[in-house]
């Protein structure tokens, strides 16, 4: 599977222009003032970078993991002070760093939630927005395992986190079609 998900989106990133001009993420741009505006940033799963775009923008070091080398290519021609790295998240060891801000947006892998506390400084930020099993309504082929149940994402967080934001329901994408979506923003409090 992992070789299939980066030819996938190898191919996606060379056809599809508007996969490469997308707009950074709204839950991003509406919070980003949460954020620290030094420090390192860890942008998980971040395609051709458009929200590493705005953690870069804001003053902070960026560290970011893709799949697809088109879509680390394309981020680290846009933004040469990206910090890119090409791999299969199933199969990679986040470096232990710690850092000050964590963002994952729509890639689902729980053992990476499992472990944020490892990567997480103490004050650190996590930002996560992905997609529920509510999405099953108008996608009903999409792999459970992508899709997190109701009220998943906050059992992440045990006592060591304060919870800034969270909500979950159904929301606009930047097409107009509806998706269901988890976000939350924690801070890391040791």
């Amino acid at each position: 599977m992992p070789r299939e998900d980066a030819t996938r989106w190898n191919s996606r990133y060379i056809t599809e222009t508007g996969l490469r001009a997308k707009s950074p993420l709204q839950f991003l741009l509406d919070n980003v003032h949460i954020l620290p505006k030094n420090g390192l940033a860890l942008d998980i799963a971040m395609g051709a970078g458009r929200n590493a775009e705005v953690l870069i923008n804001h003053g902070l070091e960026v560290i970011g993991i893709d799949i697809s080398f088109e879509g680390v290519l394309l981020a680290k021609t846009k933004h040469p002070k990206l910090h890119a790295i090409v791999a299969d998240l199933a199969n990679f060891q986040i470096p232990r760093l710690k850092f000050d801000v964590i963002t994952n947006f729509y890639y689902l892998q729980r053992s990476i939630l499992e472990g944020l506390h490892l990567l997480t400084k103490p004050g650190g930020i996590i930002m996560i927005e992905t997609l529920t099993r509510k999405m099953k309504t108008i996608h009903p082929d999409t792999p459970e395992d992508f899709l997190l149940h109701e009220n998943e994402l906050p059992g992440y967080f045990n006592e060591s986190w304060q919870i800034i934001k969270y909500q979950e329901g159904w929301r606009q994408n930047e097409l107009g079609k509806k998706k269901a979506v988890a976000s939350i923003i924690a801070k890391y409090l040791p």
